[in-house]
């Protein structure tokens, strides 16, 4: 875990927040500062857990859990202002989970302590709460019928869909850019990376994404999103 990062506000522009004023946000800063975990970097595990709630300020990281043959099956890709952890107080349960940071990630970190002061008893935030919190439930239920019962290739674009939401588009050519090879974007999926690049050819060929070192551009996202329905 980095060091806390200087003149850096985890609380603003986060949707919990937005009813708080300057001063009310400067004061929770004080007891939130924010640390900068780097790509490849574990905030928790099953084998190391953290009873907190982690607040994601900038960079991706992605929630998985490990299946008994080894795969590591992605549950969820978590964006800046997300909301998460192992916090039973608030209806959060991560304790058979892992969380990494897939890109280097700016992060709070409150304890229950902190939970129980700051935002469970301001009515403003603890509604917030509760949304937010259901919405994580019916993206973590979707995303358990997409493993049981989507195939490979609606998997990769839903994936590449959520990815490619919060990228702007080129000025000229439109297309959004996922800085993914297919070994991670396999490693996402918890698939081979034969299967994954398989999927990746026919995309292209479809003209839903363009394929560059280390890079995928999606270039089609009304393709990619009648292919994220497909069952076959």
């Amino acid at each position: 875990m980095g060091e806390p990062l200087d003149a850096f506000s985890c609380l603003t522009e986060v949707e919990l927040f937005a009813d708080l004023s300057a001063q009310e946000i400067a004061a929770m800063d004080l007891m939130a500062p924010a640390r900068l975990f780097r790509r490849g970097e574990l905030l928790f595990s099953q084998s190391q857990p953290v009873t907190a709630l982690f607040i994601l300020k900038s960079g991706r990281v992605r929630v998985f859990r490990v299946a008994e043959d080894g795969k590591a099956l992605t549950m969820a890709i978590l964006e800046p202002g997300a909301v998460f952890g192992e916090m039973m107080l608030v209806g959060q349960r991560m304790y058979d989970n892992y969380a990494e940071a897939i890109e280097d990630a700016t992060i709070c970190q409150l304890s229950v302590a902190e939970v129980e002061r700051f935002l469970l008893a301001d009515p403003r935030i603890a509604i917030r709460i509760s949304r937010l919190l259901g919405e994580q439930v019916a993206r973590l239920e979707e995303r358990l019928t997409d493993l049981a019962l989507k195939p490979l290739s609606a998997q990769v674009a839903s994936t590449l869909l959520k990815l490619s939401e919060n990228i702007a588009p080129h000025r000229f050519s439109q297309g959004r850019t996922i800085h993914l090879t297919h070994d991670q974007l396999a490693g996402l999926l918890g698939a081979s990376r034969e299967a994954t690049s398989k999927v990746m050819g026919e995309f292209t060929g479809k003209n839903a994404v363009r394929q560059g070192r280390g890079r995928i551009i999606v270039t089609d996202r009304e393709i990619l999103h009648k292919l994220a329905g497909s069952g076959s």
